[in-house]
């Protein structure tokens, strides 16, 4: 059995239609319980995902052993 690799922005967009669903309130109580489950383990992973792409930029900018923390400014990009 292959494993599915893990998309970030398939599971947020995923994540985004159960709350819309769950927001218009007209759902049976057991298929609420199981899209808020299903929402809950979408927003774990995006937000392990999140802090590993984090803790990699992390690694990418340090310099000389010391992290230069910059405010990423995409005005200078134009």
């Amino acid at each position: 059995m292959v494993k599915k690799s893990f998309r970030f922005e398939e599971s947020l967009a995923e994540l985004e239609q159960l709350v819309e669903k769950m927001e218009a309130g007209n759902l049976p109580l057991e298929e609420a319980l199981s899209l808020f489950e299903r929402g809950i383990a979408l927003s774990r992973a995006c937000q392990k995902s999140l802090k590993e792409a984090e803790q990699k930029v992390r690694i990418l900018v340090k310099e000389d052993g010391e992290t230069h923390m910059k405010p990423f400014d995409t005005a200078d990009e134009s």
